[in-house]
């Protein structure tokens, strides 16, 4: 069974830059659709950018140009590279797994839906 673990959470200052892992074990990520979704307080859980076994992305508005997600297969890791970070993306980021049918899109806008998850990690951008 996929078991998913996300190091590399933390603080940074506004304008500063985080990447986040998504590590896999139990099978390997080159065989599951991956997407990173965040929770903040008060606020519904969002998709932030998702990625498909065939190389399809798909980022939130907040995420575009700002963030990168990318796949390294002989890691069995994904990442989330978090670039020029703002006030309002502080939140538990959690990296979600399935084999998804459908599009990018739809995979992300039902996030909720996918099957395996990490425990999450917190992402802070405080001054």
């Amino acid at each position: 069974q996929l078991q998913l673990v996300e190091p590399g959470g933390g603080s940074v200052q506004p304008g500063g830059s985080l990447r986040l892992a998504c590590a896999a074990s139990g099978a390997t990520v080159d065989h599951h659709d991956i997407g990173w979704l965040r929770h903040a307080p008060g606020k519904d859980r969002e998709a932030v950018s998702c990625l498909t076994t065939d190389g399809s992305i798909y980022y939130a508005v907040s995420a575009k140009v700002r963030f990168t997600i990318s796949r390294d297969n002989a890691k069995s890791t994904v990442y989330l590279e978090m670039r020029s970070l703002k006030p309002e993306d502080p939140a538990v980021y959690y990296c979600a797994a399935d084999q998804w049918s459908g599009s990018v899109q739809a995979m992300c806008e039902k996030g909720y839906t996918l099957r395996s998850w990490g425990r999450g990690t917190q992402v802070t951008v405080s001054s």
